[in-house]
């Protein structure tokens, strides 16, 4: 008789081995997106700096600059991040960051500068 299929042993070495690649794959998916989410935090937190400061160029005069002056630019962030003003002076600005599925607190000095503030 010439019967032609898969044995039962090779299916099931088959299905051990896809379950391997998803022991593996699954854990490294979950720290891409951690690491998206934070990427995330730190962009919106340089536009806000950058928001700031082309509202401290263009509005003479101004010395604060807060939620208001970003809008005014154009800067609207998105609601997965929360984003807090500490300083709104000219010369003291600051800012943190943090989205809303990670732990991670990043802010953002005068300078520019981007640090890690508060890690889980």
């Amino acid at each position: 008789m010439n019967k032609k299929g898969f044995t039962l042993i090779e299916l099931m070495i088959v299905v051990a081995i896809i379950g391997i690649l998803a022991a593996i794959a699954i854990p490294q998916f979950s720290a891409y997106r951690v690491k998206s989410y934070n990427t995330k935090a730190t962009a919106e937190l340089r536009s806000a700096y950058t928001a700031c400061q082309v509202y401290f160029s263009t509005m003479e005069g101004s010395t604060t600059c807060g939620i208001d002056g970003m809008h005014s630019q154009k800067f609207f962030n998105s609601s997965d991040v929360t984003l807090n003003i500490t300083d709104d002076k000219l010369d003291t600005w600051t800012a943190t960051a943090k989205h809303n599925a990670s732990n991670v607190t990043y802010t953002i000095d005068p300078n520019g500068t981007v640090t890690v503030t508060a890690t889980p």
